[in-house]
């Protein structure tokens, strides 16, 4: 066989299955296993209820979670009732030493950032769940918080928003 007919039979057998696997709706590359009459998500505001209230945060993260779902399923975002639906509360945003030196000084601080999730799978309810979702970053204490809180942000609300999307659809 020649080198481009056995290119052209691994292609056509690449194709088929992407298209055998795609048009199942239950399966995904990512993992996802999502019912395949679910067409629509909504993801709702996340208020920061913590003590502590970082502004930029409940925009941050619900947009960041709102992305996930978007760029990892074929679900349809909407405002409200979605066939998958979620919603919650940033419950806890903290920061605190870590790390205690022999001279009673932080080498190391750590931002926490909890969140409350309620989820809803319409066509499969015994997937629902009502759970607390909580991850945290270290950094050294002598960066202002305020100079990298960017960057742990980004960290954070890419590590719960993996965290939400592998409970809900990944069934970890």
């Amino acid at each position: 066989m020649s080198i481009f007919l056995k290119r052209d039979i691994s292609l056509i057998l690449m194709l088929s299955m992407s298209l055998f696997l795609g048009s199942c709706g239950v399966y995904s590359f990512t993992g996802a296993s999502i019912p395949p009459e679910a067409k629509t998500i909504s993801v709702l505001y996340f208020p920061n209820k913590s003590p502590l209230v970082e502004p930029t945060l409940s925009p941050l993260f619900t947009d960041g979670l709102r992305d996930k779902f978007t760029r990892q399923t074929n679900l349809e975002m909407v405002e409200r009732n979605g066939d998958l639906a979620i919603e919650g509360e940033i419950s806890e945003y903290d920061t605190k030493p870590v790390a205690i030196q022999g001279d009673q000084t932080a080498a190391m601080n750590r931002l926490t950032i909890s969140i409350t999730v309620r989820f809803v799978n319409r066509y499969e309810p015994d997937k629902d769940f009502d759970t607390k979702f909580t991850q945290f970053k270290d950094y050294p204490s002598t960066e202002d918080l305020n100079n990298i809180k960017a960057d742990l942000f980004d960290e954070l609300i890419d590590m719960l928003s993996d965290d939400v999307f592998n409970k809900a659809v990944v069934n970890w």
